[in-house]
This record gives structure tokens, sequence and C-alpha cells, in this order.
């Protein structure tokens, strides 16, 4: 006698971080633990291209997603830079209350500048997040990158050293602690 076929279904996975639902393909819903999931969110922030990624635990019959990385798409970061800029980059560890971050800001200066002014950018920016992120959670912390609310008290700090075109989180990454 033949077994019969099963048949996947969809399962409805909610992301919180958003506020918003999605659906994955699966036999069972248990199979849905640890899937990752990427979320474009490029319409919700008004044409700033953000990819999401997030891990999806499954829970009796429901499953929610939890946000692991968001990054910038480097064709956004592209159209931003003009000619007569300087773009500032940086790339360190941080520590939050439940996680280890990687954190890459990126800054775009109005004119061109010395490499002392985008190193005292630099510096700042890493000092300034180093201490913004270590008493959020990781959840809190890609809310508030999703809301805008890290990147503008950000670059009015930073303004003080030299006026900024730009000043974004290009990579937020969470790696559980040990």
């Amino acid at each position: 006698m033949a077994q019969a076929k099963r048949k996947k279904k969809f399962f409805d996975v909610e992301i919180p971080v958003v506020n918003k639902d999605t659906q994955l393909q699966a036999y069972e819903i248990s199979e849905l633990e640890g899937r990752f999931l990427k979320y474009d969110l490029t319409r919700m922030l008004k044409g700033k291209s953000m990819m999401l990624t997030l891990k999806v635990r499954a829970e009796k019959d429901k499953a929610t997603a939890s946000p692991k990385k968001i990054v910038l798409l480097p064709y956004f970061l592209r159209r931003m830079i003009r000619k007569g800029t300087n773009s500032v980059e940086d790339s360190f560890a941080a520590e939050c209350k439940d996680a280890v971050l990687k954190i890459k800001p990126f800054l775009i200066t109005r004119r061109k500048v010395s490499r002392a002014v985008r190193k005292a950018l630099r510096n700042k920016a890493r000092e300034e997040l180093v201490n913004y992120v270590k008493d959020k959670t990781s959840y809190e912390l890609f809310d508030e990158i999703i809301r805008n609310q890290i990147q503008k008290p950000l670059s009015l700090k930073l303004k003080k050293i030299y006026p900024l075109a730009l000043c974004e989180i290009r990579v937020l990454e969470s790696r559980d602690k040990i």
C-alpha cells in the first residue's frame, strides 16, 4: 500500500518589531523553528532601503520572528554619496543587555575633510554608540534603528565635530551571549 503524500501548508509568522505578519511554508509548525527570514523594509521607511533578517521561533501553535540583523542596502548608500564629500565607516562589537552586537556606522560629510576630522568622527560615533547600547536590549535597538531614534541624536552629537549629510547604522547584527 502506498504511503499518503504529505502536503505543505502555510503558517502565519508574527514579526512584532514591525507589527506585520507573513507566511512560511512547511509540513508542521515545528519545522519553522530556527529558520531565517528576510524582510524588505524599503516601502515602510519611505525609500530608505533596509533588509531585516529574522530568526523564527515556533511555540506550540504560534510562530514569532525575532530580529537578528539589519542591513542598509549598498545601492542606497551609493545614491547618497556625492562628489566632493567623504564617507566615514567603522566596525566594532558592543555589548548590550542580552547580546553582543556588531555595529557598523556609516557617515557622509557635507564636504571633503581631513583625515583627522574623519578619525574624530569615527571615534566619537563609536564612543556614543557603545555607551548607548549597553543598557538596552537587542530588540529595543532594532526597533529604534527602524524608527531612526538612534541615528538622529547621534547625528546631532557628531555635528559639533563636523556637519554630516548622512548618519546611518549600515549594519546591526546580534549574536547571543555565550
